[in-house]
């Protein structure tokens, strides 16, 4: 058998590298973090968990305790899951952080205050209430940053904070109502503290005067 050419090896190759990358996709874990009686669990999931069902995630994914205290800031640029039951941790886990898609599963039937959690960068949101108000899940696209954004570090705190170019206020009594998910937002808001003077956020954050920033209600 005549051994195969060049332009064989180029197509075998490329064929290779394109079913790794396949395979490196299929094999892509999420993020899937859940409360529930003053714990939180941070797992790796390699498949989607059926909403609230803690059993099924401790069996499939690979989970960690992580202790409230202990809860690091850090960034996803990928897919977030997190399922409460109220709003004590979603605090410690979301204000000014870096999420680009995030799903916020409600598990329980607890009424929710009118409480904003503050997020960069976000992308896409979806919600489900499935323990409370049984409906499909809904799903909002807040903004697609383009290239622009790509090229900015995930940073953190405050820096990710004064960096950020897109911020997202999400009001949690939204959870109470049944009504679908809006959003509204306001480009070119340089001077924040200004033009929100009642929210205290601002007030206790830096913000760049010389910054231009997407803000976006949700609610």
């Amino acid at each position: 058998m005549a051994p195969p050419s060049g332009c064989s090896l180029l197509v075998i190759g490329a064929l290779g590298v394109f079913a790794l990358d396949c395979f490196a996709r299929a094999q892509k874990n999420s993020t899937l973090i859940f409360t529930k009686e003053n714990t939180i669990r941070k797992c790796s999931c390699s498949a989607d968990i059926r909403d609230c069902d803690y059993s099924l995630a401790n069996l499939m994914c690979s989970c960690k305790t992580v202790l409230p205290f202990a809860v690091e800031q850090t960034s996803y640029n990928d897919h977030l899951t997190i399922w409460f039951t109220d709003t004590s941790a979603l605090g410690l886990l979301l204000n000014f952080t870096l999420v680009r898609d995030l799903k916020l599963s409600l598990c329980s039937t607890n009424v929710l205050p009118t409480e904003y959690l503050a997020i960069c960068g976000l992308k896409r949101l979806r919600i489900s209430t499935e323990a409370k108000h049984p409906s499909p899940e809904q799903s909002l696209l807040i903004h697609d940053g383009g290239e622009r954004e790509s090229r900015e570090k995930p940073v953190l705190l405050h820096q990710g904070w004064q960096t950020c170019m897109y911020i997202s206020f999400l009001d949690m009594a939204l959870f109470n109502r049944e009504s679908s998910l809006k959003s509204y937002s306001i480009a070119n808001s340089a001077s924040m503290a200004s033009n929100f003077p009642y929210f205290s956020y601002f007030k206790t954050f830096p913000i760049l005067s010389n910054k231009s920033y997407v803000v976006t209600f949700i609610y």
